[in-house]
């Protein structure tokens, strides 16, 4: 039998599996928020998100506080952000081809 406290070391944890095809892996909600401001600006972003965080008086540190404690805004957030990057992508294949024309 074996003594008491001799019992094999356990391995460490895995490290979390790598997330190459998610596109918010490693990006801050901060860094989203400001990609959404530079892209559509605070109106546009009320337009399409209808939020008072971005109507009235916004700003990223507003609008962080809001949607960290709002999941359901967050997720709309990342969401219009996965748009905003396909529209991007789109934008960018079309560019060359209408070049060469």
């Amino acid at each position: 039998m074996s003594e008491p406290g001799s019992s094999p070391a356990e391995p460490p944890p895995a490290p979390p599996p790598a997330q190459p095809r998610n596109p918010l892996h490693g990006l801050t909600l901060e860094s989203i928020v400001t990609a959404l401001v530079e892209h559509y600006g605070w109106a546009g972003l009320d337009e399409r998100i209808p939020l008072r965080c971005f109507a009235y008086e916004p700003s990223v540190k507003s609008s962080l506080k809001f949607l960290r404690r709002t999941p359901w805004a967050r997720e709309k957030v990342e969401g219009l952000y996965l748009f905003m990057l396909r529209e991007q992508k789109r934008d960018e294949r079309r560019r060359p081809a209408e070049g060469s024309r």
